[in-house]
């Protein structure tokens, strides 16, 4: 797993926990902040995935 990949999983990890807590004390704000870090992760292993299909296509290329 790439460092990007890695951080993505990081930042959902850490906004399910942010989320949660938020929730439990009612604080809005950590709640939404946690969402966002989910949202954030998903994004960053998004990109690695375009990445690393990139890699795949242009690697097939070469064939």
């Amino acid at each position: 797993m790439s460092r990007y990949a890695m951080a993505g999983t990081m930042d959902k990890v850490k906004g399910t926990a942010k989320e949660a807590v938020g929730k439990m004390t009612g604080d809005k704000r950590t709640e939404a902040e946690g969402k966002t870090d989910q949202a954030k992760g998903e994004m960053k292993e998004a990109a690695h995935d375009v990445k690393e299909r990139v890699k795949g296509v242009k690697d097939s290329l070469k064939d």
